[in-house]
């Protein structure tokens, strides 16, 4: 079975960083797109970033500048460094990734997500 697993949430305060990890684990010959998605309590979960497996990214405007998505194929892990945070980036951050090739294909799967706090 195939999961992701991320790490790296915590509590910062405005103005600090954070880095984000997101490794996907068990049998696995590829993953097409790897990405973050947030949800705020009362808000829609959102786009953040997201990175296909040649490299090319994608950033929701709001996180331009500040934030960077990067990979590592080897290791099936994803990672978003995160700066110059600010309150209302507090959400808990989900890690997908589409287009799985295992013993099955897996369309989309989802991490169980990791609480961001950033503090005034």
């Amino acid at each position: 079975q195939v999961q992701l697993v991320e790490s790296g949430g915590g509590l910062v305060q405005a103005g600090g960083s954070l880095r984000l990890s997101c490794a996907a684990s068990g049998t696995i010959f590829s993953i097409n797109s790897m990405g973050w998605y947030r949800q705020a309590p009362g808000k829609q979960r959102e786009l953040v970033a997201t990175i296909t497996s040649s490299g090319s990214t994608n950033y929701a405007d709001f996180v331009k500048g500040r934030f960077t998505i990067s990979r590592d194929n080897a290791k099936k892990t994803v990672y978003l460094q995160m700066n110059s945070l600010n309150p209302e980036d507090t959400a808990v951050y989900y890690c997908n990734a589409d287009g799985i090739a295992s013993r099955i294909y897996y369309g989309r799967i989802w991490g169980q997500g990791t609480q961001v706090t950033v503090s005034s």
